[in-house]
Parts: structure tokens; C-alpha cells; sequence
């Protein structure tokens, strides 16, 4: 490559050398004979197309250093967004329970759909120990004993059982009912329908949670149950006990009122199964099933 790019370059350099002898002879006579000038300027043009073509060629044989050169290589993918696999798919799981649920959730046509019966989460029986044969027994004669007045047995006096929060007054406005107005698009609670100023007891032996303002419920008590559940009062006019208070069913907990969102004087009455809102079940259903029977 640079021999014929060293020879390229003589070959332009002589061209060069002879444009400028003929330039130098055109105005001198040479052996008594003077060169014709349209001879001069043809011979000009052929030596600098020469000289031209000459650096074509040499431009066209200059090494790779010389000439800008641009090699694409394909490049090999990677992981990205786009070429990662997609997550698995996570198979829907279902509830297993030791026996079947009574409880329907809400917006749920049968809270059954999703529950499965594990039955090796079904209390075992245990076996009974085995029992000694019994021996027959010798009974000795007994004499006659006279018969003595039997003692009256002591009166025990019964304590209050499950109470209606608000006994005796009727309901305005059912359990569940579909109203879109509400956050969860149905009435969380039963309404009853009361005065201002009536007395309102707790339902069962609880421990008062919170004694206060709630937004929206207005006034509220929210009593936790000995079962665990909880017991919510809302829209009351005054309030009658105080967080960590220990109640009992039948104690007053307060006044019904219409404080909060309500457009009338009622309680809002609830039990949830969790401290918080929508986690709610059937009032009416949930006492009376524990015996309460002064709706």
C-alpha cells in the first residue's frame, strides 16, 4: 500500500515540474522556433487531469489510519423491561376454616364462594380413656333413715344477659341496605328509631374502647364485647362513660342525640368483628342470637 501511494505522488510531483518548464518556455524562442500558445493551454489541461486522477488514486490507497472507517458489530440483547418474564401467576388462594362460616360478608351474594373446609384443622377426638369394669358390689343392709325436710334451695339472683342498645324502640333503617351515598354503598348498622335524650346501654359485659367525637358518627362509644367483638354508638347527644371503663349489659353509656352526618335524631348502632369501618355484621342477627329479645 505505500509503494503505490509513494508512487502516486512522484507522478504528481513530475506533472507539477512540467507545467511549470512549459510555463517558463512559452514567452522564450527554443532552437529559433516559438511554441504555439493554444497548443501550451491543451497540454496544461491533460497534465492536470492527470495530476488530479494521480490524487484519486492516491486518496482511494492511503491506509486504513487515514480514512475515517465506522464498523458496526451487532450488539446481543439484554435483560430489560421489555425481554424480562413476566411474574408468575399467583394462584387465587381460599380460606380454609375448621368448619363452615355462618358470617356473609359484605357485597358478597354467599361468603361461601371462597371458603374451604380444611379437615385437618377439625378438632380431633380424643380417645376416651378405657373404663374399668365395674364389680359387682356387696351392699350392706341399711336401716331406714326418717326422711328429713328438704332445705329450699338459695335464690340466686341473675345477671343481666345481652341487651338491645336501645330496648324497646323500633328500627328506621335495616342492616345492609344499599345506599351508593355511603363509603362502603351500603348502611353499615340498623338505625332505631329514638328521641333525642334517650338513654342508650351497653348490649353485653364490655370495656369501653373510645368515648368521642367521630367525624361523621358524630358523638360516638365504641365498646369492645367478651367475645371480642366490638359495639359501636354513633350521633349521641352526651356521653356517660370513658375509654378503659368497664361496662356491663344494661349500663348506660350515654344519650341518643343527631350529631355528626345525620338528619334527624337516631342511634346508629353497629358490631363489627375488627376496630374498623365496613367490618360489620348483622346487629339484630348477632344479639339476638346471643338472647337478647327487648327490640
Amino acid at each position: 500500500m505505500r509503494t503505490l501511494s509513494d508512487a502516486a505522488r512522484r507522478l504528481a510531483r513530475s506533472a507539477a515540474d512540467t507545467l511549470q518548464s512549459r510555463s517558463a518556455t512559452s514567452s522564450v524562442l527554443s532552437g529559433g522556433f516559438r511554441l504555439d500558445a493554444a497548443g501550451l493551454r491543451k497540454h496544461r489541461a491533460t497534465v492536470a487531469s492527470g495530476g488530479v486522477a494521480a490524487l484519486a488514486l492516491g486518496a482511494l490507497l492511503m491506509p486504513g489510519h487515514a480514512a475515517a472507517q465506522t464498523t458496526v458489530r451487532p450488539t446481543i440483547p439484554g435483560s430489560s423491561v421489555f425481554t424480562a418474564a413476566a411474574a408468575p401467576h399467583q394462584e387465587e388462594r381460599l380460606v380454609q376454616v375448621g368448619e363452615p362460616s355462618t358470617y356473609k360478608q359484605p357485597r358478597s351474594a354467599s361468603a361461601q364462594d371462597a371458603v374451604g373446609v380444611a379437615h385437618n384443622l377439625a378438632p380431633a377426638e380424643q380417645p376416651q380413656p378405657a373404663q374399668p369394669a365395674a364389680q359387682p358390689q356387696q351392699q350392706a343392709p341399711q336401716q331406714a333413715q326418717p326422711q328429713q325436710p328438704a332445705a329450699p334451695a338459695p335464690q340466686q339472683q341473675s345477671a343481666p344477659g345481652w341487651s338491645s342498645p336501645a330496648p324497646g324502640a323500633p328500627t328506621s333503617n335495616p342492616y345492609h341496605r344499599i345506599n351508593h351515598s355511603y363509603a362502603a354503598g351500603f348502611h353499615t348498622g340498623v338505625d332505631f328509631a329514638v328521641r333525642t335524650g334517650t338513654p342508650l346501654v351497653s348490649v353485653g359485659d364490655a370495656t369501653v374502647v373510645s368515648a368521642g367525637w367521630a367525624g361523621a358518627y358524630g358523638n360516638q362509644v365504641v365498646l369492645k364485647l367478651s367475645d371480642g367483638h366490638f359495639a359501636q354508638y354513633a350521633h349521641m347527644s352526651k356521653l356517660a362513660v370513658h375509654a378503659g371503663q368497664h361496662v356491663h349489659a344494661g349500663d348506660r353509656v350515654g344519650l341518643s342525640g343527631s350529631t355528626g352526618n345525620s338528619t334527624g335524631p337516631h342511634l346508629h348502632f353497629e358490631i363489627r368483628t375488627a376496630n374498623r369501618y365496613g367490618a360489620v355484621i348483622d346487629p339484630i342477627a348477632y344479639l339476638s342470637a346471643h338472647g337478647a329479645t327487648n327490640f
